[in-house]
């Protein structure tokens, strides 16, 4: 006989998803072994944030939707960070929660609390688990976290609809994708193919939606075929390899490279704004142009931030779009004949250069990118390390560098790395680059690590201070306050959790444990020691 609680977890089987993520309550039991039953492995963590990153780094290898399960009341709490991050990062997160039976409810307060209204804020949908109807409940949650921008529903499953058995009848066969869409043919179509057609300094910016959409293909052949330089945002990072003289790299919270890109993009007479999303962007980019600037933007869901303006707003996917406008435009139209793309890319070389003095944050990052194979995958913490090295790093293909982009959540790199790395049918080696407080806002994930044999390579940049938030500080005449700490032995707590760890202080050093951590089977930490305000003028 079938329970409420295999007919949810068959679904997700169906969409696609082989793990689920947690940590088991007394009213999750029954929804635990349905998923087994399933054909989902459940891996247990130690905080259900750290789990909510580890469902995205799966979504970002294999493409189902994410799963995270939580019990009840603090249970369901200590995942809000990671769910309000699915939402803004357009993350599809399935979030199930264990909750006691309607009736008991109006009389039992332990740990009782109404986790729709606490999470409706930031999900694009929270359902109610009833008998007889979680076929379509399940069909709707799934559409509804993978369509348009993604991002993360919540179930909420009582006890009694996951143990009870049910007639109920339901479809395991797997929802189609999304198809793609092309813009509706008018005058405002009409007025982007004009603009295109005719631009002699085409630039485009591309950034999360285009790589959800797996515009990657697309935009190379594009940017290629019409000598258009790119500008992504950091999640759109290998949309066009970085090592092409047409990718610009990342932008969005590096004044210095700002200083560079913004100047350029206004010189452009048609600026193509393919899958871009600003929420991903600090202050610098409101307003980046003037408001009657040729701008054609080509998005899934109408805009409504107010951080930019566009001439032509098409509602379309990126593909179908960039076809359209390659019919308007002759392949030898000229594009940007005073070479100042090339010129922006050679200075943000520059800027971005290894320190002079052979150590420092820089070095560290160029080394490890000259070390690892072209297919590595990175995360990247929030701080001050992460602006430096999304500029460094290059990526050779979309979700390449994973990162908190539109939330900027620490505590994310090391469980998006381990999430990515055990899902990966390919296993591409995976480097988390992280902050000493980061790490230690989920140093028991390294147990998890070990636990499941992920071989992750952790590069924690150990300066004994938040830098970003102290360089802000001194920016703004502040006095130094609550942003300094000690300093931890990172090397002896990893061996203490059964992995590898080593302090690194030199390039030389560094390179050859890179080489042996390669071939380890379990974690490695290389502690990178750098001296206080490494990150003084570097971004």
């Amino acid at each position: 006989m079938t329970t409420g609680a295999d007919i949810i977890a068959g679904k997700l089987h169906a969409a696609g998803c082989q793990f689920a993520f947690g940590i088991p309550g007394g009213e999750v039991l029954a929804l635990m072994e349905g998923l087994d039953r399933a054909g989902l492995k459940f891996v247990l963590v130690k905080h259900e944030n750290a789990g909510g990153f580890m469902a995205e780094g799966g979504w970002h290898a294999d493409g189902a939707p994410g799963v995270l399960l939580a019990t009840l009341g603090p249970g369901a709490a200590n995942a809000v960070n990671a769910v309000a991050n699915a939402w803004q990062d357009k993350v599809p997160l399935i979030f199930l929660t264990g909750c006691v039976d309607a009736g008991e409810a109006e009389s039992y307060t332990h740990q009782v609390f109404d986790h729709q209204q606490l999470l409706r804020p930031i999900v694009k949908a929270s359902f109610s688990a009833r008998l007889e109807a979680l076929d379509v409940m399940m069909d709707k949650a799934i559409a509804v976290a993978l369509e348009g921008q993604p991002g993360p529903v919540h179930i909420d499953v009582p006890i009694r609809v996951a143990e009870t058995e049910t007639n109920e009848k339901w479809n395991r066969d797997r929802r189609a994708p999304a198809p793609q869409f092309a813009p509706v043919a008018g005058p405002d179509l009409e007025t982007a193919c004009a603009l295109f057609s005719k631009a002699k300094r085409p630039i485009a910016i591309a950034g999360v939606d285009a790589v959800n959409e797996e515009a990657g293909n697309a935009i190379t052949a594009f940017c290629h075929r019409f000598s258009v330089p790119l500008v992504t945002s950091y999640k759109g990072k290998g949309l066009l390899d970085e090592n092409s003289d047409l990718a610009l790299g990342g932008a969005g919270l590096s004044p210095k490279a700002d200083g560079i890109l913004l100047p350029l993009i206004n010189e452009s007479d048609c600026i193509l704004l393919l899958g871009y999303d600003p929420i991903e962007m600090r202050v610098n980019w409101r307003n980046p142009w003037p408001a009657e600037a040729p701008v054609v933007e080509v998005t899934p869901v109408h805009r409504r931030h107010g951080m930019h303006r566009s001439r032509v707003e098409l509602r379309s996917s990126v593909d179908a779009a960039l076809q359209l406008l390659s019919v308007a435009r002759a392949d030898d139209a000229p594009s940007w004949d005073g070479g100042e793309p090339h010129a922006a890319k050679v200075e943000l070389g520059k800027i971005f250069a290894p320190e002079v003095e052979g150590w420092g944050p820089a070095v560290a990052f160029h080394g490890l990118r000259h070390a690892m194979p072209p297919n590595t995958v990175v995360t990247a913490d929030s701080g001050a390390h992460r602006i430096l090295v999304s500029q460094i790093w290059k990526c050779t293909e979309p979700r390449g560098m994973l990162q908190s982009s539109a939330l900027c959540t620490m505590g994310c790199a090391v469980p998006l790395a381990m999430g990515h790395r055990l899902v990966d049918a390919d296993q591409a080696p995976v480097v988390a680059f992280v902050g000493d407080a980061g790490l230690e806002m989920c140093l028991g994930e390294l147990s998890t690590l070990r636990d499941q044999k992920i071989p992750v390579i952790i590069c924690v940049m150990v300066d004994r201070s938040l830098s970003l938030i102290e360089l802000k500080q001194r920016s703004s005449q502040r006095s130094n306050l609550g942003v300094d700490f000690g300093e931890t032995d990172f090397p002896a707590i990893a061996r203490a959790y059964g992995g590898h760890g080593v302090w690194v202080d030199t390039a030389e050093v560094l390179a050859k444990e890179v080489s042996s951590a390669l071939g380890r089977d379990g974690f490695t930490v290389l502690a990178c020691r750098i001296s206080d305000r490494s990150y003084d003028g570097k971004f």
